[in-house]
């Protein structure tokens, strides 16, 4: 979870209000929030952002907290791999994969 999708869960449940309703009310789907709270999506845009504010009555201090935990919150490392030969250059697109099955099997066990 990125510090953006905790924020945003907080701020909804705060408040008594669904994934579904902020889904609907703000025109995109339940899994997309739902995605962003668990840190599985990308950034989300700025204006976007501004629509989650707005929606949850936010203003001041709260929204630019929101904000700026928006601009932070990167669910994927990102790895820069220029330089490197083109064999090795793949390692950094299946460690986190590798990575993340390991976690899950010993999560599991």
């Amino acid at each position: 979870m990125t510090p953006f999708g905790q924020r945003m869960r907080e701020l909804r449940a705060e408040r008594g209000l669904t994934q579904q309703q902020q889904a609907e009310q703000l025109g995109v789907s339940k899994a997309y929030i739902s995605a962003l709270e668990t840190g599985n999506r990308g950034r989300p845009s700025a204006p976007f952002v501004d629509q989650i504010c707005a929606w949850l009555g936010l203003i001041w201090d709260d929204a630019e907290e929101l904000k700026t935990l928006a601009a932070i919150s990167h669910p994927k490392p990102v790895v820069d791999a220029s330089g490197t030969h083109p064999r090795r250059s793949r390692l950094p697109i299946f460690l986190p994969r590798i990575l993340k099955i390991s976690i899950g099997m010993l999560a599991s066990a």
